[in-house]
């Protein structure tokens, strides 16, 4: 981090991804509480012509706060390493690791830790027949925010009729039952687990739209549940080798206890809205939003 006493931030924000909305909404959160922090913040809605951008602003920290393709897979951290410039959150190999689910999961499976069975698949394969017996998911394996997610329920007659936007390679994943919990880990630090309670399926609009979903924060699941939630999160932000801030969500099947806990994915941008789960996390174990976004200006650094 610069040694000026104000430092400049440069808050990367919007891009062309399909999460765009939500990036916009995170930057403006954060450069809000960046400059009551004391920061002089500069909001960036990042196209063709950031480099040049950043070249006229000068920035001594550049502040991520882009969401999916290019923004959160390596490729703006390539850019702005290459400009030799401190930026927050993961680096280039944390987040491409981390953006491409497939790679996750193996990361994952051979440090022991649980999740289902998956597999790659033409998207004209998966839209002709069952890759996998029902009930199974089809995502993109490189987006978030739950765009583009096909629950294939048990039963089903047919295989999904994925929309024309959906990439030619998907993830075709085992379904897990059970309930949605999440851990975010600060520095090295897991803070506390969420459970995510929703009428249905934690798609985008459950995610981001007030009263989507209801966060109970901590919690209310057994001790060895909670522990392990924040232990794999805690060896999942190491294994991926992620900076700053990160998420992983989970699954559980409460009728069969630990067994029933399973990773999902590891989100290196987590959403930082007025509806996100780490700020909120961070309130409830005492670490105000401006202090959050404090703590990830000071960690920036370049070759992350």
């Amino acid at each position: 981090m610069s040694s000026r006493a104000n430092p400049k931030v440069a808050m990367l924000m919007g891009g062309t991804s399909a999460e765009r909305e939500v990036s916009l909404s995170s930057g403006r959160g954060c450069a809000a509480a960046l400059r009551d922090e004391g920061f002089e913040v500069v909001e960036v809605d990042c196209g063709p012509d950031l480099p040049f951008r950043l070249a006229e602003i000068s920035p001594d920290i550049c502040f991520n706060a882009l969401h999916g393709p290019l923004g959160e897979d390596g490729a703006v951290q390539g850019l702005l390493e290459w400009m030799g410039l401190s930026y927050t959150h993961s680096g280039v190999l944390a987040s491409a690791l981390a953006m491409d689910k497939e790679r996750t999961k193996a990361l994952y499976r051979g440090e022991g830790l649980p999740v289902v069975e998956s597999r790659l698949a033409c998207k004209a394969e998966v839209a002709a027949r069952h890759v996998m017996e029902p009930p199974y998911v089809v995502k993109p394996y490189n987006e978030g925010s739950s765009v583009g997610v096909y629950l294939v329920r048990d039963g089903a007659n047919g295989p999904p009729k994925l929309s024309d936007d959906m990439p030619e390679t998907v993830m075709v994943e085992t379904y897990a039952p059970g309930r949605e919990l999440t851990t975010t880990v600060l520095g090295d630090r897991a803070l506390t687990v969420t459970d995510i309670v929703t009428d249905g399926w934690y798609d985008y609009d459950a995610k981001y739209k007030p009263g989507g979903s209801r966060h109970v924060v901590p919690a209310e699941i057994p001790q060895e549940i909670f522990d392990a939630c924040l232990d794999y999160a805690e060896r999942a932000h190491r294994i991926l080798g992620c900076r700053g801030i990160s998420r992983t969500d989970f699954r559980w099947d409460e009728s069969r206890g630990l067994d029933g806990l399973i990773l999902l994915e590891t989100n290196t941008q987590p959403g930082m809205t007025p509806t996100s789960l780490s700020p909120e996390q961070g309130e409830s174990v005492g670490i105000t939003f401006g202090a959050m976004c404090r703590q990830l200006v000071e960690d920036a650094s370049c070759s992350r």
